[in-house]
């Protein structure tokens, strides 16, 4: 990419979009069926559990807005990027004063900034954005995520991190299928054909087979603190992706408290041992 090219892409920086909705009781229960909870185990006035605000805001473009991979292309807001290839590196999220469901919500994501780097792949472009949301109980979160986009597949060329040496106090074993992929994507209107066109992601994008979303697998992280620790609520979290997940294999997440039970480090790993997803999370 030319200096000039990515030049232009800084009139995208500063630019803002809001989008409204309604932590809506229906979606709700569809996420906790999904992730194998009870449907009605949340009601109307309840908090809304940790990232799953994800599930909301999703406006999708017409498709003659749509790059190759499934994304939209361009708009007001989103900047042409031509890179061809999307990945979500990772969330900081803040919570103030946690969304309730059944609520209106409001959300306002600025780019904060798009950069360009050299990786051992090739051209990388990072963008980051920062999205406040609200709702009309006084919730509000700050949530940054950074997408980076990288040139056309080295295929089978794959970065390995090693796992964290820390011992689990909760490890559980999750076998990952493509209907979890569909019900997931489907939730979160998420097109990106990574997620469910076999053909597309072995052939175009050189993965062995389907990619596991990396929001998914945060949420299935938080999920397990849910479990294990049902009336914590999240003050913060730095969500940091480090490898990709697959499906029709089995990957594990992993979880230890602090002895004071006011933080919890959690991490995925893959099947064959290597770090995957690393979540820190502040507990109230």
């Amino acid at each position: 990419m030319s200096d000039d090219s990515i030049g232009s892409l800084q009139n995208w920086v500063g630019r803002s979009q809001v989008v409204t909705d309604i932590i809506s009781l229906p979606v709700i229960e569809n996420m906790g069926a999904t992730l194998g909870r009870d449907p009605g185990e949340l009601k109307v006035g309840d908090p809304l559990p940790p990232s799953w605000h994800w599930l909301f805001f999703n406006r999708g473009p017409v498709p003659g807005n749509l790059r190759p991979d499934g994304h939209i292309a361009s708009s007001n807001f989103v900047p042409p990027i031509p890179l061809p290839r999307r990945m979500w590196a990772g969330n900081k999220i803040d919570v103030t004063k946690v969304l309730t469901i059944g609520r209106p919500a409001e959300c306002l994501t600025t780019i904060e900034s798009i950069m360009e780097k050299e990786g051992s792949s090739g051209r990388l472009i990072f963008l980051e954005e920062r999205s406040e949301v609200t709702d009309d109980y006084n919730g509000y979160l700050l949530d940054r995520k950074t997408i980076v986009y990288r040139a056309e597949a080295n295929k089978n060329k794959f970065i390995k991190s090693n796992a964290t040496p820390v011992d689990p106090t909760w490890r559980q074993t999750l076998e990952p299928d493509s209907v979890l992929l569909f019900r997931y994507s489907a939730l979160t209107f998420n097109s990106h054909r990574i997620h469910y066109d076999r053909d597309y992601t072995t052939e175009i994008e050189g993965y062995p087979a389907l990619l596991v979303h990396g929001p998914l697998i945060a949420t299935l992280l938080m999920n397990l603190l849910r479990q294990e620790m049902p009336r914590a609520n999240v003050r913060n979290m730095n969500i940091r992706a480090t490898a990709p997940i697959f499906v029709d294999g089995a990957f594990t997440v992993n979880g230890v408290p602090a002895k004071n039970g006011k933080s919890v480090e959690l991490w995925a790993t893959t099947g064959s041992g290597e770090l995957a997803m690393t979540i820190d999370a502040e507990l109230i």
